[in-house]
C-alpha cells in the first residue's frame, strides 16, 4: 500500500480440488525457521513407512519442493501447491519436503534464494539427527535428493542445485543432489523476449505481472537482470566450473516465461556444459499443472519428473 504496509492473499484466486482420500499419503506440518516462522509441509507415501514390510521397509528419494508465487505471495499451504505435493509424494514416490520461504516486499531478493540455502542447511541437520523426526526417518533416503520447484520455486531450485552441487551437504552426513527439476522457473532481464513483447493481457501471467513483481521483490536500485532473477544475463556467474547435478527444466509452450526458461536450458547445456533436459508442454500457459493438478497436463509433469526421478536417483 501507499503508506508501506503489505496486505497479502491467505488463499489464491483459484480454487483447487483436494480429493476426499489422502492419495496413500501422510503429511504434517514442522516449523523449519522459527525466526520467522517459516514451516515446512512433510509427505510420506504410507506404504514406504518403516515396518510395513516388504516394500515398505525400502527408503525412497527425497524432493525438497519449493512453492511459486512472484517471490511476494504463496505457501506450501496453499490448496493447489498441497494438492500438487501430494501427486509428487504418491506417484514418484518420494518424501516431499515443501518448505515455505521468506515473501517480498518486506524481505526482498536475495531472502528467498538464502532461505533455499537455510533449508538445505536444516535438512543436513535432520539427517545428521538419524532424520531428525521419526516421522521421516523410516522413509527419506537422503542420499537421494532432488531440489525441485515451480516459478519463484524453479529459481530458488536453480540456485540450491548451482551452489551446493553434486557434492550436496558435506562428507560426514551423505546427502547427494541427484538431480533439480525447474517447473517454468521464474526469471526476467531487462531485454524484451518477443514473448514478453507479444504477451496477451488475458495470459495467467502477463509481463505486466513480472515486471510488477520484479518491482516489489528486487532489491532497491536493482534492474531485472539482477543475477539471481536474470540466470543467464550479464550479471550472472558462469557456471562452467560448477559441477552441478542434472537438471529437468519444463516449460508452457504459451508461457510469458517460455524463451527465457529455453534459453536458460541452452545456455547450460552448450555453453557451460551442464547435462540439461528441456520439455515444452504444448498449448500451457504458466503454472498450469498446480493450478489444474489432476489434469492432462498435470499428469504429463507428473511423468516427466518421475522419469527424471528414476533415472538420475542412483547416478554418480
Amino acid at each position: 500500500m501507499s503508506d508501506g504496509t503489505v496486505r497479502r492473499s491467505a488463499a489464491p484466486a483459484f480454487q483447487v480440488e483436494i480429493p476426499a482420500g489422502d492419495l496413500g499419503v501422510e503429511w504434517k506440518d514442522v516449523t523449519w525457521q522459527p525466526e520467522h516462522g517459516l514451516n515446512v509441509r512433510l509427505y510420506r507415501p504410507r506404504r514406504h513407512l518403516a515396518g510395513g514390510g516388504g516394500d515398505g521397509d525400502a527408503r525412497i528419494p527425497v524432493v525438497a519442493y519449493f512453492h511459486g508465487g512472484g517471490f511476494c505471495i504463496g505457501s506450501g499451504r496453499w490448496p493447489n501447491f498441497h494438492a500438487w505435493c501430494l501427486r509428487l509424494a504418491a506417484e514418484l514416490p518420494a518424501v516431499v519436503l515443501s518448505f515455505d520461504y521468506r515473501l517480498a516486499p518486506e524481505h526482498r531478493i536475495p531472502a528467498a534464494q538464502e532461505d533455499g540455502a537455510k533449508a538445505m542447511s536444516w535438512l543436513h541437520a535432520t539427517a545428521a539427527a538419524g532424520g531428525g523426526d521419526p516421522w521421516l526417518a523410516g522413509a527419506a533416503d537422503f542420499a537421494r535428493l532432488f531440489v525441485a520447484g515451480d516459478s519463484a520455486g524453479g529459481n530458488i531450485a536453480h540456485h540450491v542445485a548451482a551452489d551446493f552441487g553434486k557434492a550436496g551437504l558435506g562428507p560426514a552426513i551423505r546427502i547427494r543432489i541427484r538431480g533439480a527439476a525447474l517447473l517454468a522457473p521464474a526469471m526476467a532481464g531487462e531485454a524484451r523476449t518477443r514473448g514478453e513483447l507479444e504477451c496477451p493481457p488475458g495470459a495467467f501471467l502477463t509481463t505486466a505481472t513480472c515486471d510488477k513483481y520484479c518491482r516489489l521483490a528486487l532489491p532497491a536500485g536493482a534492474t531485472r537482470d539482477h543475477p539471481a532473477m536474470n540466470l543467464t544475463g550479464p550479471e550472472a556467474p558462469a557456471l562452467a566450473a560448477v559441477e552441478m547435478a542434472p537438471v529437468l527444466v519444463v516449460a508452457g509452450e504459451r508461457d510469458v516465461l517460455r524463451e527465457r526458461n529455453a534459453e536458460y536450458a541452452r545456455r547450460m547445456r552448450e555453453e557451460w556444459g551442464k547435462e540439461v533436459e528441456y520439455v515444452e508442454v504444448a498449448g500451457a500457459e504458466h503454472g498450469f499443472f498446480q493450478r489444474e493438478p489432476w489434469s492432462e497436463g498435470a499428469d504429463e509433469v507428473v511423468r516427466l519428473v518421475r522419469r527424471f526421478v528414476g533415472e538420475h536417483m542412483d547416478s554418480e
